[in-house]
């Protein structure tokens, strides 16, 4: 009897779903950005992953082609400090740039996938840069995706095989775009696919509402970027770009949130009063900004999960897009947070 009941709890067991579990990120350290202009070219940096060893692949959004960059990325073994970045090239796919926004390697294929926001498509990429014939199906509710406000992020996990992206901001029919007069919060759809790029459950998030509260000249609001973890959860980046008309005082201010899949939202649906959001806890928190004399403002549109630390602690690492090194201002930022 008592074998009974033991093989019957080790099944119930294995039927709860990974994203059922709620072990919570803490954050050991963060280190202070940093830019290595003599050794990488200015670029938009909007997507970064991590190939193996000291490799990654990023994607610029305004590189004169499409395809990805190489770049040897350095990190302590055991503080989690980026000790140097070197570009070791740009591999092409012989097409015009699509606006390529996020990145993510698949270990199973030994291919890259990358998401364009001027298409609307994630398409699968060789690691010579070459397009393959595979792309992700995309659900239709995507095809409400408003101006420039598409697929930024884009992240894989081995442990669960799945691959995960999302609109940047809120669909046409789920609700109006935040700004900073409104005080709206935006939500947007966490879309999953196996590893045939074929589409499984997607779930509704809701952002924070704006910190600013001012008109400004130029704004911002979404999520640029998301990294899976192990258990299921997902890392959700909300990113706020702020810009006055004076440019001074301008902000990005950034919140790594750690989220949850639950309920799962109906596709052929919009997003209203009753729909039920993925839970999330805030992680950490970083705002950096333009002063008469600080130039530190770094807009955060690039994220993925960095080599595991010596005491096992986990990296997080995050590149920025300078827009080219806007106005010989903005800089290509690095940064690192070390996570439990």
């Amino acid at each position: 009897m008592k074998r009974i009941v033991y093989s019957t709890l080790c099944l119930l067991l294995l039927a709860i779903p990974l994203y059922a579990r709620r072990d919570s990120v803490v954050v050991v350290r963060a280190h202070e950005q940093k830019t290595f202009q003599a050794q990488i070219p200015p670029g938009n940096y909007s997507g970064i992953t991590h190939l193996g060893g000291n490799e990654y692949a990023v994607v610029s959004d305004k590189s004169p082609q499409d395809g990805f960059y190489v770049f040897a990325i350095d990190i302590d073994s055991v503080s989690g400090e980026i000790l140097n970045v070197e570009n070791r090239g740009f591999w092409s796919a012989g097409a015009a740039n699509r606006d390529g926004e996020g990145i993510v390697y698949l270990p199973s294929t030994k291919t890259i996938l990358i998401s364009g926001e001027t298409d609307g498509k994630i398409l699968e990429y060789d690691l010579d840069g070459h397009r393959t014939i595979r792309e992700a199906v995309i659900p239709e509710v995507f095809g409400k995706v408003r101006t420039n406000q598409g697929f930024e992020a884009l992240t894989y996990s081995p442990t669960t095989h799945r691959v995960w992206t999302c609109n940047e901001s809120t669909l046409q029919g789920d609700g109006e775009v935040a700004s900073p007069t409104n005080g709206v919060a935006n939500v947007v759809r966490l879309q999953s696919f196996d590893e045939a790029l074929q589409p499984l459950r997607q779930y509704a998030y809701r952002m924070d509402a704006p910190t600013a509260s001012a008109p400004a000249e130029l704004y911002a609001m979404g999520v640029p970027e998301l990294a899976a973890l192990e258990d299921g959860s997902l890392l959700v980046l909300e990113r706020e770009f702020y810009t006055p008309s004076s440019k001074l005082g301008a902000f990005v201010n950034c919140k790594l949130f750690q989220a949850w899949p639950s309920e799962e939202v109906d596709r052929d649906k919009p997003i209203d009063g009753k729909t039920t959001f993925m839970d999330k806890n805030l992680v950490y928190e970083w705002k950096t900004s333009l002063g008469l004399f600080s130039y530190e403002i770094a807009n955060y549109e690039g994220m993925c999960l960095g080599p595991v630390l010596r005491d096992g602690s986990r990296v997080l690492l995050l590149v920025s897009d300078s827009q080219n090194q806007y106005g010989g201002v903005l800089k290509d930022w690095f940064k690192t947070i070390v996570f439990k």
